[in-house]
């Protein structure tokens, strides 16, 4: 297990002094900053649900974010929407605390009792279920919340951290443009499917396509992922390769995988299996996003189970749907801050 560090505020401000500006962020943002870097856990919930987010999307949280629609996030409209990510992890908490109270319950004195006089009570029943729901549904609470009203407040309580500098320069001054806001989002995918990627390329330019099936597979409920690899090696005898472009493609992709479903359903493919090239046009059409051929025959290989050369929903996107909860799978946070390299290995390896 790795041991708590405690920074003194000279070395907590020592890191802030060396963060680079937002201009200057890149895909390798966070491995150069490797253990200088530190953030709150509701930046680190924040960063999470960016991983899975689609690009069309990018533009909602920004606004999100801009709650007086001046196209300029600052600071303060930031804290604020942290706050409420914050609220709801509380009541997330709450609700798991509840739950397992009442498993105690019922295993100590053989009667179950309903949680959800509680949660209504407590107006859970109204909480968004993810925190990519809570910030696309949050503008009216950060407009007419008490929590606009305290910004200042909320702002003083708070040490400075990494993303903060990072975004809004070292006195906080600096306001963020949506240029700057989308290129950080897209860096930060790219940075977590490299650090992946590379993993398992040891070097080379590509990996294999049984590495691949392995990354496709782990993040799901999958059980069974030795049929499911042994059905690819038997359909691809001869390697080729998935390049890192590929690799990249398909999970932008993956992050549009509830468009590519209504595609399917309107292309009247819900109720049957659809072949390779009625694939890939539904990809294009619901997503832009082109697929190569042969990264296209590959996922097929894996998903298709039968080996009639179809994708059924049930080989495919069910499967798939499991890996938008990639980032919240039974993570505990242990401390309010920490660093980002251990955030990035917390997110790849802790399933």
């Amino acid at each position: 297990a790795k041991k708590w560090r405690s920074l003194s505020k000279q070395e907590l401000n020592q890191i802030l002094m060396e963060t680079p500006p937002v201009w200057k962020g890149s895909s390798k943002l966070f491995r150069n900053l490797n253990e200088k870097g530190v953030i709150s856990y509701t930046e680190y919930l924040f960063l999470l649900c960016i991983l899975t987010k689609p690009h069309a999307g990018f533009r909602i949280a920004f606004n999100m974010f801009d709650t007086d629609g001046n196209e300029m996030v600052d600071k303060k409209e930031f804290l604020v929407l942290q706050e409420i990510f914050r609220k709801k992890n509380e009541k997330r908490e709450r609700k798991g605390d509840e739950e397992k109270r009442a498993m105690l319950r019922l295993q100590l004195y053989g009667y179950h009792t309903s949680t959800n006089s509680v949660l209504k009570t407590e107006g859970e029943d109204l909480v968004p279920r993810s925190y990519w729901d809570t910030l696309r549904r949050s503008t009216s609470q950060a407009l007419f919340s008490d929590l606009a009203e305290r910004a200042d407040e909320i702002s003083s309580s708070l040490s400075d951290t990494t993303l903060l500098v990072h975004f809004f320069g070292k006195k906080g001054k600096a306001e963020l443009n949506f240029e700057d806001f989308y290129r950080f989002m897209d860096n930060l995918q790219t940075e977590v499917l490299e650090i992946e990627f590379l993993s398992y390329s040891n070097g080379m330019n590509t990996i294999s396509e049984e590495d691949f099936a392995h990354i496709l597979l782990r993040y799901t409920n999958v059980e069974n992922t030795a049929s499911y690899l042994e059905n690819m090696r038997c359909m691809i005898p001869e390697e080729k390769g998935i390049t890192f472009e590929e690799f990249r493609s398909f999970f932008q992709f993956l992050n549009n995988l509830e468009d590519f479903t209504i595609a399917m359903q309107m292309y009247n493919f819900a109720s049957r299996s659809i072949g390779q090239d009625e694939f890939k046009r539904a990809v294009y059409v619901a997503t832009g996003v082109k697929l190569s051929p042969h990264l296209v025959n590959t996922v097929f290989k894996i998903f298709d189970v039968d080996r009639d050369d179809q994708l059924s929903y049930k080989e495919f996107i069910g499967i798939m749907k499991d890996r938008l909860n990639r980032g919240f799978r039974g993570y505990k946070p242990i401390q309010r801050y920490t660093t980002f390299k251990s955030c990035v290995r917390k997110e790849l390896y802790s399933r």
